[in-house]
């Protein structure tokens, strides 16, 4: 009986050990495949909200570069210097963008409209991250992003107001590139910064070739209120124009600038 009794005592004990041993096991099998999902899902997102405040914060100065950049495009300052973070990236005074701006105005000694134009490159400062790019380009900042088109991040400086419409020419001089993961420093030199006034113009078409063409022409459609006449998206470029009646006077500022990074 008492064999019977140790027996049945030690089978019990038996299967308790086998049960703990069993949910130890699919507690550590739980915990493997936790870190595992961890490891698949979890650190590339982890990746993945870096990568998007090192943009955030490098669209953040972009945009305390702009004010800057402009002073001296005004003429208010002889020169800015401002430092840029990279995070791995790469700065560049780059490009062939260029703007033409033509005109119809009225000649009243001739008693018939002249037709004025001005055709200047603008070149750009811009920050290459990964497949994103940030740009200052003729007094704004832009963004180009790998899902496809581009967005402001800080309106150009154009203006219209009282009938008189303000237009800045910025022209950037300079081809040098830094990259890497320190900082970096944008000195730009203002050059001879000159103004052209039109009286009695009637008519305004602005033709823009920028890898930002796109919001360049959703700025001029709803900003400036000109239309869109032309969208060539093999050449990047945008043509938008207004007619004005009565005429208006036309401001162009034509700021030549030399960019050095260092």
């Amino acid at each position: 009986m008492d064999s019977r009794k140790k027996k049945g005592k030690s089978i019990v004990e038996s299967e308790d050990a086998l049960s703990e041993v069993l949910g130890f096991s699919l507690t550590l099998g739980l915990m493997v495949l936790a870190l595992a999902v961890i490891g698949v899902a979890g650190y590339p997102m982890l990746d993945q909200m870096q990568e998007r405040g090192h943009l955030l914060n490098i669209e953040q100065s972009f945009s305390v570069l702009q004010p800057n950049i402009n002073k001296v495009a005004y003429g208010k300052a002889p020169s800015q210097s401002v430092e840029l973070k990279m995070y791995g990236s790469q700065v560049s005074a780059t490009g062939t963008s260029y703007m033409n701006m033509s005109m119809q105005a009225w000649n009243s000694t001739s008693s018939d409209y002249d037709t004025p134009s001005l055709e200047r490159q603008m070149r750009k400062i811009e920050n290459q991250y990964g497949e994103n790019f940030i740009a200052y380009e003729n007094t704004g900042v832009w963004a180009r992003y790998p899902q496809g088109g581009s967005v402001i991040i800080s309106k150009p400086d154009f203006a219209y107001h009282d009938n008189v419409l303000l237009v800045p020419m910025v022209t950037i001089s300079g081809s040098k590139s830094v990259s890497g993961t320190g900082l970096t420093r944008v000195i730009s030199q203002g050059g001879q910064t000159s103004v052209s006034v039109y009286e009695n113009v009637s008519a305004v078409t602005i033709t823009l070739t920028s890898d930002y063409y796109e919001s360049w022409g959703r700025y001029l459609n709803e900003t400036l209120e000109m239309d869109i006449n032309n969208v060539d998206s093999g050449n990047n470029t945008i043509s938008a124009s207004r007619n004005y009646n009565p005429g208006i006077d036309v401001i162009v500022t034509l700021s030549p600038m030399s960019v050095t990074i260092e």
